[in-house]
């Protein structure tokens, strides 16, 4: 399959945000837990994160054809910069809820974020139909190896605390710091994506409404339902929730903890292409 440029900055955008997904899964809960919000807290601002996340998917998908692709990944981008730099300063904790609602703060560790569906509605316009299929599944498996990688990161504050000689809370914070900048340069990608009309290679024609019968819009409602009852069920288990239980109850710390969650994450990024091979 070849790769068209802009393809190839979809790819690396939701690589390097699936960097900071996979850092957040591992340090979100633990970094809390050490500023001294309690279980209850945590999970609350775990659930504001991902309710955060849940309204921008519903809303770009309400408006994200009229105000535009681009700008809607731009945007979103920016909102997660917000995200990470309510982390970084730690306001009051209903302010912290706040932000990190409008920062959609992930703590599952994988990304499900709105600009991860723009990016699965953009890519099939970007390849042939044949390679639909492998290009969707390449796209996962470069964002679940973002995730392996960005796990690992959660060795990054115990390094920065040593190496710059301040408290691991301060060390904390400027990892934040790094993530706020991760997706400013995200943004940057984004905005180097063609114009609307360009950003894929097959378009309906203009005064032509898509057709979708009956029977696909009940597969469609089915595959949703199914989603759902997975989603519920995964809420109970994020990474941040994963590492926070391990954390406490046997006394892992950050370093040990990355390596076990890029390890789940690795054979999770190597299942995609299971799965495209099967289909």
């Amino acid at each position: 399959m070849r790769l068209s440029r802009t393809l190839l900055l979809i790819y690396v955008a939701g690589f390097l945000r699936s960097l900071g997904v996979g850092l957040l899964g591992v340090i979100l809960a633990v970094y809390l837990s050490r500023v001294g919000v309690g279980a209850t807290g945590i999970g609350v601002a775990i659930g504001a994160g991902l309710l955060g996340a849940c309204a921008a998917t519903a809303v770009v998908a309400w408006a994200g054809s009229r105000v535009g692709y681009r700008t809607s990944l731009v945007a979103l981008s920016l909102l997660a910069a917000v995200g990470g730099g309510a982390l970084a300063a730690l306001p009051s904790f209903p302010v912290l809820l706040l932000l990190v609602f409008i920062g959609m703060v992930n703590g599952m560790g994988t990304d499900r974020s709105a600009a991860f569906a723009l990016e699965q509605a953009i890519i099939p316009g970007l390849v042939p139909e044949r390679s639909r299929t492998w290009g969707l599944s390449w796209y996962n498996v470069l964002l679940d190896s973002g995730g392996a990688i960005g796990a690992l990161g959660a060795a990054l504050p115990l390094a920065v605390s040593l190496w710059s000689h301040v408290d691991l809370v301060a060390a904390y914070r400027y990892v934040f710091l790094g993530y706020t900048g991760l997706h400013v340069v995200i943004a940057g990608l984004y905005l180097l994506l063609p114009v609307e009309s360009q950003l894929t290679h097959r378009q309906e024609p203009a005064r032509q409404e898509p057709t979708v019968s009956l029977q696909s819009r009940r597969i469609v409602h089915r595959i949703a339902a199914l989603f759902a009852i997975d989603a519920f069920g995964g809420g109970f288990l994020t990474d941040a929730l994963v590492a926070y239980w391990f954390f406490h109850r046997f006394g892992i710390g950050e370093q040990k903890l990355g390596i076990l969650f890029f390890a789940v994450h690795v054979l999770n990024a190597a299942s995609h292409l299971g799965a495209a091979w099967i289909a």
